[in-house]
């Protein structure tokens, strides 16, 4: 029982250090002086010139998107020496759901249906939502690339960028924590499971991927319909991988916020339309 309480409050640490890492990704780039994104009012005239407007953001391309995505890398694995004050606001209750869905993880999943027909059916849906999902940048990407549509081109491009950034999270994390899935040993969850690997359980890949396209289809496009769209897919897709035995609570939980934050730390680093609002005002002060 000790060994089982000591194992859970390493755990507990580490899953908030993942928490972290992937987080500050966010608190670093959405609110930089030299983002286009901290444009809010149009700088003053001062001829030809505006020093103090944030540089115009170059639209990334297929062609530079391999480059972008190993840059991501070193931003989200070295985050943690950036994290402020101000970041606790939403870090310590982060952390503290962290800890209480750790805690109860056993418990919640001995209560979830073991039918197999129904966690093969919440299993089925989590993939088809899942594939939904992604089919959405995946189309809009079509129509910017045959219609000439820039900003559905760039939601294509950025999504495909922030998914990847995501797999490499994922898959490295898993292979550190090596946790067994709901279904192995009566719910124990234990990590640093023998012959686990990648298919270990923590974080959920689903939940992550889906969460990272919420992110970025969100930012792209901040109407309250789609917002609501993308956000009730994506928590569809957490709470089946549950009802599946396929991960524990905190597997979706821990996966799905660092999902988000990968996808808006993605869309506020690489978006254009500031850079569109900042040439806007070079033009009438010309």
């Amino acid at each position: 029982m000790a060994g089982t309480i000591c194992t859970r409050g390493i755990l507990s640490y580490l899953a908030a250090y993942f928490c972290i890492s992937a987080s500050v990704c966010l608190t670093s780039y959405a609110f930089d002086s030299s983002s286009p994104t901290a444009l809010t009012t149009p700088p003053a005239d001062t001829g030809d010139a505006f020093p103090d407007a944030p540089e115009a953001q170059i639209a990334l391309t297929e062609k530079g998107l391999p480059l972008a995505i190993l840059k991501d890398q070193i931003p989200i694995w070295t985050s943690p020496v950036r994290i402020r004050m101000h970041d606790l606001i939403w870090l310590l209750p982060l952390g503290a759901a962290t800890g209480v869905t750790l805690a109860t993880d056993t418990d919640a999943m001995r209560d979830v249906s073991r039918d197999r027909s129904f966690n093969k059916d919440s299993v089925n849906a989590s993939n088809a939502l899942l594939g939904c999902e992604i089919a959405v940048p995946v189309g809009l990407y079509g129509v910017g690339l045959f219609k000439g549509n820039a900003h559905a081109r760039e939601t294509g491009i950025l999504s495909g960028e922030a998914l990847a950034d995501s797999v490499v999270l994922e898959e490295v994390t898993k292979i550190i924590f090596r946790r067994e899935r709901p279904l192995y040993n009566n719910a124990a969850g234990d990590f640093f499971a023998p012959n686990t690997g990648a298919n270990g359980s923590f974080p959920s890949s689903h939940s992550m991927l889906a969460w990272t396209l919420a992110g970025v289809v969100a930012g792209e496009y901040p109407s309250k319909w789609v917002q609501v769209g993308v956000y009730s897919v994506a928590s569809g897709v957490s709470l089946t991988r549950v009802l599946g035995q396929e991960h524990f609570p905190t597997d979706v939980l821990v996966g799905g916020a660092a999902g988000w934050l990968i996808g808006h730390y993605v869309f506020e680093k690489h978006h254009v339309r500031a850079a569109r609002a900042v040439r806007a005002y070079v033009a009438m002060g010309r």
